[in-house]
């Protein structure tokens, strides 16, 4: 393991948040807000930081899978530990604990704030806040190699071991190719939504942000109400097409812009994913109909938001769900945990998982009625390896897992069974609000330190996929072929 080939690939991540935090800085001082000395600072500490490994460290084209590995994890946690800098500086209310939590849940594209009063901060801070949204959906490392020269087979393994192997088995290009389409289609609908905001009647800065957030489908907004604040059917509409779309494989979306719609219809995924919205919408519709909402009309429009809200792991609210009928919770449970598809932004389980686990529950039914019968799983008539069969149902295990033991350990330390639980769900799927006073109208400033603690380990969890997480603790992972 060569620590200082790794160090000089985590520096260039360092470095790309540096770039934001001067972004903020100069906002600061269009401005003239309190915000600028924090940001400064932070820019230049991160930006020292980046520049030293690329100064003292010489370029590698060649790096190994452990050290892609490693690279990776260590990217993630340093950018959320330097994200929390322009936080700390700035003072009340951040205590640290408040600023790991508020800079891993933007990262991680999670959404979950201790905030109360969010438009009580400084429109850079705001920025750099919606910026880690930006930076952490799209992936850190994907994001530092669709701005490099060609890296060889460095590349190859780095963008190996950002995106999962659920993703890997629906990419069908190469490397550079896949970070180039990645890369624009991110920046494509961040333009066009962007756009659509403004002409709609949000200013330039709410419509960038807000589009940073959706996008990357992470939840942060610049108002204390989130969407509900606009009250516009028209900017509702915007949002889910555009949380819609940034929740499908982006590979699916390239084919579209370039004429093979056949490709995106023909996917299975995309056709459950779309139908379970759908449905899960009428269903919530007609269970807040009348107890809610007075109108069909509302009830669609609010189900239809939040329901996508949720099914995307975005996070925005137009509504406090956590009035709405138990019935109507369970089903935003089910898609806090469910998510969008592989290859998109959206964090949880992800809905090719969740395709895979029933076919192959079909699959077992047809072994048992035939034991001799050989029974592929087939997706969009091409046949899955029995191996990525068994990883996914596994992850699925694992998963729930996860949020079977972190619920427990925050009933222990005093949270309420509801918020703990829904609260372990949306941090792990990377969704945002719970229900109770973590819910789509309150925040995590209240939950106990410890509890955030446990809750930015989950966050973490969920967009690392647990098993690059878990590798990096095994310390025999790192000590073996040492070398400098």
């Amino acid at each position: 393991m060569r620590f200082h080939i790794v160090l000089r690939y985590v520096a260039l991540a360092l470095l790309i948040n540096s770039f934001f935090m001067g972004i903020a800085s100069a906002i600061s001082i269009f401005n003239a807000d309190t915000a600028f000395m924090p940001l400064l600072y932070s820019a230049l500490i991160t930006m020292l930081f980046g520049l030293f490994p690329l100064i003292f460290v010489p370029p590698a084209s060649n790096i190994t899978n452990k050290e892609g590995l490693l690279i990776v994890v260590l990217s993630w946690f340093l950018s959320c530990l330097t994200g929390t800098l322009p936080y700390i500086l700035y003072g009340d209310p951040f205590t640290f604990t408040n600023a790991w939590f508020e800079s891993v849940s933007g990262f991680t594209t999670t959404g979950s704030t201790i905030l109360s009063n969010i438009e009580a901060l400084p429109t850079s801070l705001l920025f750099w806040r919606a910026s880690t949204h930006w930076i952490g959906g799209i992936g850190i490392i994907i994001f530092v190699l669709s701005v490099l020269p060609f890296l060889g087979i460095a590349e190859m393994v780095l963008f190996r071991s950002e995106i999962s192997s659920m993703v890997r088995e629906n990419f069908h290009h190469r490397a550079r190719k896949a970070i180039q389409i990645l890369a624009g289609v991110y920046l494509g609908l961040t333009l066009l939504e962007t756009a659509a905001l403004m002409i709609f009647g949000m200013d330039f800065f709410d419509a960038l942000t807000h589009s940073f957030s959706t996008i990357a489908t992470g939840g942060f907004s610049s108002k204390n109400a989130s969407i509900t604040y606009y009250n516009s059917p028209a900017i509702e509409s915007i949002i889910i097409l555009f949380m819609v779309l940034s929740g499908i494989h982006f590979a699916l979306l390239f084919s579209v812009v370039t004429g093979h719609i056949k490709d995106f219809w023909r996917s299975s995924v995309v056709r459950y994913y779309l139908f379970a919205m759908l449905a899960g919408t009428v269903l919530i519709a007609s269970n807040v109909h009348g107890a809610i909402f007075p109108d069909w009309f509302a009830s669609f429009r609010y189900a239809a938001f939040n329901i996508i809200s949720v099914g995307t792991s975005t996070g925005f609210a137009t509504s406090d769900t956590a009035i709405w009928p138990p019935f109507s919770q369970i089903l935003l449970i089910f898609f806090t945990l469910q998510c969008a598809c592989a290859g998109s932004t959206s964090g949880g389980i992800k809905a090719d998982r969740i395709v895979l686990l029933g076919k192959s529950f079909i699959r077992h039914l047809k072994r048992l009625m035939h034991p001799n019968a050989v029974v592929p799983i087939r997706i969009d008539g091409n046949v899955v390896e029995d191996g990525l069969v068994e990883r996914s149902v596994l992850y699925i295990g694992i998963y729930l897992s996860i949020v079977f033991i972190s619920s427990l350990l925050l009933i222990l330390i005093g949270m309420d069974i509801k918020e703990a639980f829904s609260g372990t769900i949306a941090t792990m799927g990377n969704v945002g609000p719970g229900l109770g006073v973590i819910g789509s109208t309150g925040n995590f400033g209240q939950v106990p330190e410890a509890g955030k603690w446990i809750l930015s380990v989950t966050m973490l969890l969920g967009r690392l996929e647990i098993y690059a997480f878990f590798i990096f603790f095994i310390p025999a992972q790192w000590k073996k072929s040492i070398s400098y």
